[in-house]
């Protein structure tokens, strides 16, 4: 179908006002963009519980938390379950923020401790930093349950975009270190195959929405060298086996060039036996699930996601 009416008109906007493509930028400089559009898109953040925000001993130094809690009235007795989310910004850009309207919704709508890592960011961590930053955050989350009040049994991991990728690396992960166990995964848009040439990467090329050439640039800064793609950890599409990986929500958008890879992950887990449900959202551009506030599809992907991150955590 055409771009859907609410996503042509952000197009609009853009081209109006002459928006630069963030490729076009430095670092520094799509970083801020992106943040501030990001947050313009997002609708306004949902009250929650609490925040907190503190730091743990990461691999490379201190790695910052930022934990959101549902509301005590809200809450279902007993511990709680949790979620790990990860925030996109293809490995380059993004922060605690991004995520943070993400992570207010998806906490009150399942009734979780949501717990979002800021990740060391390339050019200036490269792969794999990211990978050990987010494996270790699970393992924190697991491992103080207690302290949390969360249950280490029902603990599930989401991202979008890189955090889609990031998330399931991080499968990969706990399954060759034989845990944190992880109930669910959910995987947004991702990232799965460096080097891809599927029909949507060659189909997508406008400047003024995510393209193949923000894709291509993004996966520049991430690898220091090219050949480290054919790491499962940054191309989960090309591990040797996706058998007994935890149960997946894979969502895609049709004007998006990383549709296809994340349609052909799905149908990989599916192939090894991993119980996956697949949804694409017809018009709808990459990063709509972050755009909330202006994309009511936006806002029915989140509500679609919290309702299978509920149903796995219940």
């Amino acid at each position: 179908m055409p771009l859907h009416p609410q996503a042509q008109a952000l197009r609009e906007q853009r081209a109006e006002a002459g928006t630069p493509p963030l490729y076009t930028l430095t670092t520094a400089e799509a970083r801020a963009a992106d943040l501030a559009d990001l947050q313009a898109c997002a609708g306004n953040p949902e009250p929650v519980g609490s925040v907190e925000e503190f730091t743990i001993p990461g691999p490379g130094g201190p790695l910052p938390l930022r934990i959101h809690r549902p509301a005590a009235d809200t809450a279902p007795d007993g511990p709680l379950p949790a979620l790990l989310y990860l925030f996109g910004g293809g490995w380059t850009l993004g922060s605690l923020d991004t995520g943070d309207a993400i992570c207010r919704r998806l906490t009150n709508a399942v009734g979780c401790v949501t717990v979002s890592p800021g990740y060391r960011l390339a050019p200036e961590h490269p792969f794999p930093a990211a990978v050990h930053d987010v494996v270790a955050a699970a393992e924190w989350i697991a491992g103080h349950a207690t302290e949390l009040g969360t249950d280490p049994e029902r603990l599930a991991v989401a991202g979008d975009s890189a955090g889609g990728n990031l998330a399931a690396a991080l499968t990969l992960a706990a399954r060759e270190r034989g845990g944190p166990a992880l109930r669910h995964q959910l995987l947004v848009y991702p990232n799965t195959d460096h080097g891809a040439d599927t029909p949507s990467l060659r189909e997508h090329d406008d400047p003024l929405l995510f393209n193949r050439r923000s894709v291509a640039w993004y996966w520049d800064h991430y690898l220091a060298d090219p050949a480290d793609g054919a790491d499962p950890r940054a191309s989960p599409l090309r591990a040797p086996s996706l058998a007994g990986l935890p149960p997946a929500t894979v969502i895609t958008a049709e004007y998006d060039p990383l549709r296809d890879e994340g349609e052909l992950y799905a149908e990989a887990l599916r192939a090894a036996g991993v119980q996956v449900e697949a949804r694409r959202y017809a018009g709808m551009p990459h990063g709509f699930f972050a755009m909330a506030g202006v994309l009511d599809d936006g806002r029915e992907a989140q509500r679609y996601a919290a309702e299978r991150l509920r149903e796995a955590l219940r």
